[in-house]
């Protein structure tokens, strides 16, 4: 019998998403000519945010042949007016994938560090050409790079790099891929539409490849504060999460060579080269207060080996061991390993327990999180049932688990800090509304901020009827990080919410002309797939979306009975101007009299004042 031996084998970054490509929007043309449109467009209007700069965003989309049938090449390009990328790393930037700068735990479109350089990836396995970026950070020089991604490397080559003299910052991006412009151009026009209503301060134009213009000039000067990088909240934390926290909190033993005792030396303040063990403990008790980590920890391993700079210089220190309170060191001259003990009452011990065994829990907690005080967290130590002296480099893999349990559990933590979101705002999002839908009635809300898993999140929702708008309604329009979501829409949390509202409580029948547009700002929104077109439901954010539905609705209903009003008012006038006069008539012949009562002008008066009624309820319920 016979066996056959597996082969193992690593793949990196790139050459996952080379062969997995559907997973972030790159499925086929269509999808990935629209895909490369929004990460383009998106890390425009991202980096013009965060440096509060208005921002001018042009995209470009020509076939390289005109006439040839889709699908077919393009070039696509986008310009914007940001800070640009310094020229050290670009090549980084657009020619390696999971490299970005958008892994902090602030509010961004783009959350990956994955989409650009995916197109980028896509047009060179559909037309083996390079990206070509251009950049000036400093409104003087401008780098040109033409690159190349090395996909089983995960690498960028570059083919071409030149430099020429400019005068404004900003960057630009053209890639060359293959797309499907017939079929993928209205939902490219609807997302530069649909953008320019969430983005109202931005000025963003589209040249179509059939040589078409569509521009969309910014109505509103005023731009969002950027978001600002927070600590995470504790409930949103996991067991890896915590154990790498707690190696960030640690301190590495520095490498005890020349370099590093010369540094001991000069931040001593020792002038003379040979001197005693004694004089330099001595210098340094007296300088302890104002030596840095590094020097202090040498002091430390100093103390209990009980040596001068010429002998620790013969040495490497191999363990720190806590516990069994020793010091195991290497001595080149004997060549053999050595162990000293190490007094736990002596004043250096605390820094070599600091340096190995990390901080305090409550330490850890108030440095490491969000809104935790010194009384949130011996409270939660409590709670844990750990001791608030605990040192988390003596933390077992069981206790690790039970932290992250009880982090999630505990109810007295504040809320997320909010200042990491960068919400549109209520009055933005409503003249966006009447901007382009120009509705009869128009009514906005944000809700307050929220989280789930640990991130902060805010809903922002609009409601508008009438108008420019079409019938079949609702029409929902749907955003996350101010980013359109075009596709996927039917597992959607917002639309989920959306179909399981009762209409007919709030006075909507049939399929009348209103919208809603939908917005969810989060430094981590749940999207089902790296494709960022559907948002996940989960809890907090379905409930959140209810609440601001369920308000704007109601404001709906208000209006539309006002409007019922108003037209049975209008339908009382038509009713009076046409039986009036037949029953003057009636009366006159009745009566055997030849002229009718003067019932005109009292039908006037009528037929005005119910109008002027029905007008001022509508137009009260329409600026409400």
């Amino acid at each position: 019998m016979s066996s056959i031996k597996e082969k193992f084998n690593q793949i990196s970054p790139s050459e996952f998403f080379y062969s997995n490509r559907d997973l972030a929007g790159f499925s086929n043309p269509t999808r990935s000519l629209y895909t490369a449109v929004r990460e383009f467009v998106e890390n425009a209007l991202d980096a013009c945010d965060q440096k509060g700069i208005l921002p001018d965003v042009h995209l470009t989309i020509k076939a390289v042949e005109p006439d040839k049938p889709d699908p077919k090449p393009y070039i696509l390009t986008v310009k914007d007016n940001g800070p640009g990328i310094d020229a050290e790393h670009i090549p980084l930037a657009f020619g390696t994938v999971l490299y970005g700068s958008k892994f902090g735990l602030k509010q961004a479109r783009g959350m990956f560090g994955l989409g650009a350089t995916m197109a980028i990836l896509y047009g060179q396995i559909t037309t083996n050409k390079p990206v070509t970026v251009k950049s000036s950070s400093d409104a003087k020089i401008q780098n040109q790079f033409e690159i190349l991604l090395d996909i089983q490397k995960n690498k960028p080559v570059i083919v071409k790099h030149t430099t020429k003299e400019v005068a404004k910052k900003g960057l630009s991006v053209s890639i060359c891929l293959e797309g499907d412009y017939s079929k993928a151009g209205n939902k490219i026009r609807d997302y530069v539409y649909e953008t320019s209503l969430i983005t109202p301060y931005a000025s963003i134009t589209f040249d179509d490849p059939k040589g078409n213009k569509f521009s969309h000039p910014r109505f509103v000067k005023d731009i969002p504060p950027p978001p600002t990088i927070i600590r995470p909240h504790p409930h949103g934390i996991d067991v890896e999460r915590i154990r790498r926290m707690i190696v960030e909190s640690q301190f590495e033993i520095p490498t005890i060579d020349d370099a590093m005792i010369e540094k001991v030396r000069k931040d001593l303040g020792l002038s003379v080269k040979k001197l005693s063990f004694t004089s330099i403990m001595e210098k340094a008790k007296k300088k302890w207060k104002t030596l840095p980590r590094q020097v202090r920890v040498v002091i430390a391993l100093m103390s209990f080996l009980k040596m001068d700079f010429e002998k620790l210089n013969k040495i490497r220190i191999e363990d720190i061991d806590m516990p069994n309170k020793k010091l195991f060191y290497w001595d080149f001259g004997d060549s053999q390993s050595k162990s000293v003990d190490m007094d736990p009452e002596s004043q250096y011990y605390k820094q070599l327990t600091n340096t190995v065994q990390g901080e305090p829990l409550t330490t850890f907690l108030t440095k490491r999180f969000q809104r935790v005080g010194p009384t949130t967290a011996v409270k939660f130590a409590s709670f844990a049932k750990l001791k608030p002296e605990k040192r988390m480099g003596t933390l077992t893999n069981q206790e690790l688990v039970n932290l992250s349990d009880a982090l999630q559990k505990f109810d007295d933590f504040m809320a997320p800090d909010s200042s990491c979101l960068a919400p549109l705002g209520a009055e933005p999002l409503e003249k966006g509304i009447k901007k382009f839908f120009n509705p009869d009635f128009v009514a906005v809300v944000q809700r307050p901020a929220s989280a789930y898993s640990g991130f902060p999140f805010i809903i922002e929702m609009g409601i508008a009827y009438g108008g420019d708008i079409k019938s079949g309604g609702p029409h929902v329009y749907r955003y996350a990080n101010r980013i359109p979501l075009l596709y996927d829409e039917g597992s959607d949390v917002v639309i989920k919410v959306v179909n399981d509202t009762d209409w007919g409580r709030y006075k909507v029948k049939g399929e009348p002309p209103f919208i809603i547009v939908s917005h969810i700002c989060s430094t981590r929104i749940p999207y089902k797939t790296a494709g960022k077109e559907n948002v996940a439901d989960r809890q907090e954010i379905e409930r959140e979306l209810r609440l601001a539905l369920q308000f704007l609705s109601r404001k709906l209903s208000s209006f539309m009975s006002k409007r019922g009003q108003a037209e049975a008012a209008k339908k009382r006038a038509n009713l009076y101007a046409k039986y009036i006069p037949m029953i003057a008539e009636f009366c006159t012949e009745l009566a055997g009299k030849k002229k009718e009562p003067n019932y005109k002008k009292m039908l006037e008066t009528e037929i005005e004042t119910e109008n002027k009624k029905a007008v001022k309820e509508e137009k009260e319920i329409g600026n409400k």
